[in-house]
């Protein structure tokens, strides 16, 4: 999946073609799109006070914020492979935690770049505390990490298997 080190984001390729793909359908339909919804508000009259031109307005600054940041992070990206199922916690692997050695405690999650967050699965950014904390530790071995209150946390790693989608 991702991760980031010094501006360079490492994709494998099937994400790297998918957000090739989001990009190309927001700079050419989606713009298309937007433009028209624009036009036929505007055909509506005073501007001032018509909700659906403001509406599709604010739409079209949110899509090319998400243009520019698809744009910068398709520049920076390297595409490479999948992480491999060996056990070591890496960028886009789901991850198995235990909380303090409770192992009745758990927390199942995806790490990852916040671009493969989902409702599926909770997903942790590897620059995150936790997601620091984890990465290159072993099934079994535990890994601290320091919370927001300054305090350091510890869980175990239960498992770390490649990110199915």
């Amino acid at each position: 999946m991702t991760q980031t080190s010094e501006n360079v984001t490492w994709l494998t390729q099937e994400a790297y073609n998918q957000l090739r793909a989001e990009l190309e359908y927001l700079s050419g339909p989606a713009r298309t799109d937007i433009t028209a919804k624009i036009a036929a508000a505007r055909e509506e009259g005073d501007l001032r006070e018509n909700g659906g031109y403001h509406a599709a307005k604010e739409e079209q600054g949110k899509q090319e914020l998400r243009v520019r940041q698809l744009t910068q992070l398709l520049e920076n990206a390297k595409v490479g492979e999948a992480p491999a199922a060996d056990g070591v916690v890496a960028p886009g692997m789901v991850v198995t935690i235990a909380f303090d050695g409770d192992e009745d405690d758990t927390l199942d999650f995806l790490l990852a770049s916040r671009e493969y967050a989902s409702a599926d699965i909770e997903t942790y950014s590897p620059q995150s505390p936790l997601g620091s904390g984890v990465t290159g530790k072993k099934v079994g071995e535990d890994a601290r990490y320091e919370l927001p209150n300054g305090k350091l946390a510890s869980v175990r790693i239960l498992k770390a298997e490649p990110y199915q989608s």
